[in-house]
């Protein structure tokens, strides 16, 4: 399987903080937002990654991230020339996906939970169709939401309801057969001139080969497109750190688990943080002398 990171968009939302820098790039906590989707792709195994972004913020990510050669990964970019739609990035990713399955993240969004890694991996082993993740929430009329029946299958897909039949969110993270790149060539734009991440998702529906994965009980999930949400974020990887000892999202951290780089080369990446607590806690690690119980 292969990934594709979104992270494009202008985050007018977030003005105006994102006037001169990628909201992706915009720090929760001790990181940049971008590290936490990246985490996710890794944690389900994914290592050949296409980030997509605008053509202004594409810099950023590149002196950032690079080639991805420094965490194992191997990182490709794309520009995405407009903001039309999440659908747009299966089209614009089509090369890179080739003739096997993707997984879409979009790079706003944060998961967490002791789960989740374990979750991730099982459903990506499998995909006949699409894969959606979904998490309640309070205000489910900003979302995707999804309906689901007594047995637990998906059976509709509303884009900001008006009046939600759930409270369901779909979040910000979608695995996909090979077929989703013909689906979203196919679709018509929508009354906003964007090819729609739910309209993909609704094919699959009527197919009956869309399932519907619930985020667990322990999962935490951010979109963090507003003010409000991006501060809740920090607030929450924050506290996990001091009160728990658990790191979310350090894709360096993730990289040495995984087997991707040495000792040696984790050592090397804290140092080039100079004298952060960040680096100084990746060259612990490295040394064997930090307990990594719980991190993810």
């Amino acid at each position: 399987m292969r990934g594709i990171l979104l992270a494009g968009g202008s985050g007018t939302r977030l003005g105006p903080l994102t006037r001169g820098v990628s909201k992706h790039l915009l720090p929760v906590h001790d990181k940049p937002l971008v590290y936490y989707p990246l985490s996710v792709l890794m944690l389900a195994g994914i290592r050949d990654i296409l980030l997509i972004s605008t053509r202004a913020h594409l810099a950023g990510f590149l002196a950032l991230l690079g080639d991805g050669g420094r965490l194992g990964l191997n990182l490709s970019y794309a520009v995405q020339r407009a903001p039309e739609g999440i659908a747009q990035a299966l089209t614009i990713g089509a090369d890179h996906i080739g003739d096997g399955p993707v997984a879409l993240a979009l790079g706003d969004n944060i998961f967490h939970g002791t789960g989740f890694p374990s979750l991730l991996r099982r459903h990506t082993s499998d995909v006949d169709g699409c894969v959606v993740f979904g998490y309640p929430v309070e205000d489910p009329e900003r979302y995707g939401v999804g309906e689901v029946d007594a047995a637990g299958r998906l059976v509709s897909l509303v884009e900001k309801p008006a009046v939600p039949r759930s409270s369901l969110a779909i979040t910000g993270l979608y695995l996909y057969g090979n077929d989703v790149v013909a689906i979203a060539r196919g679709l018509r734009p929508s009354a906003r001139g964007e090819l729609e991440i739910t309209d993909v998702n609704r094919v699959y529906v009527e197919q009956g080969r869309a399932r519907f994965v619930p985020l667990g009980q322990d999962a935490a999930w951010f979109d963090t497109g507003t003010h409000d949400a991006l501060s809740q974020a920090g607030r929450y990887v924050q506290a996990m750190e001091r009160d728990r000892g658990v790191h979310i999202g350090c894709v360096e951290e993730i990289a040495f688990g995984l087997g991707y780089i040495d000792a040696d080369a984790l050592h090397a990446l804290g140092s080039a943080y100079g004298g952060s607590a960040y680096g100084a806690r990746l060259k612990k690690i490295a040394a064997g002398t930090e307990d990594r119980e719980g991190s993810v």
